[in-house]
């Protein structure tokens, strides 16, 4: 499974406690994380999501006040063995598309994992990952 999906970046205080509020926040109104990773400075922190309503979500947040850029991502379903994000970022390469951040994450009994990739060109990206029947 290969599919674009719509990311949601939250940006949250740098300080104990803001991403327990965040997911609170979620699970509270029944969304599920499919996705996460953060990115922390000084002051500030980005919290990369894919939910389950990313509409839902982006609409809780905003009137929290709570500053959130959206921006579409792969979600990529993919084998779980050595080489396998080999074989997608070769592919995507040959296309000259350009991988600007990659998350994931799996247990290491299971199958199959979960990839978050944010590319350059996500179109272009979904027919040559879906060319490759992962």
């Amino acid at each position: 499974m290969v599919k674009i999906v719509n990311q949601l970046a939250v940006f949250i205080e740098n300080k104990p406690g803001t991403l327990a509020s965040v997911c609170e926040t979620l699970a509270k109104a029944g969304i599920n994380i499919w996705g996460l990773s953060t990115s922390d400075t000084t002051d500030h922190n980005v919290v990369r999501l894919v939910v389950s309503d990313p509409k839902r979500a982006l609409s809780i947040f905003e009137e929290r006040g709570t500053l959130v850029v959206e921006s579409d991502v792969l979600m990529v379903e993919n084998r779980n063995q050595p080489g396998a994000l080999t074989k997608i970022a070769k592919a995507l390469a040959k296309k000259k598309i350009n991988i600007e951040y990659a998350y994931l994450a799996s247990h290491p009994g299971d199958v199959r994992g979960l990839l978050i990739l944010r590319v350059n060109n996500p179109k272009s990206a979904l027919a040559a990952l879906k060319a490759l029947k992962i």
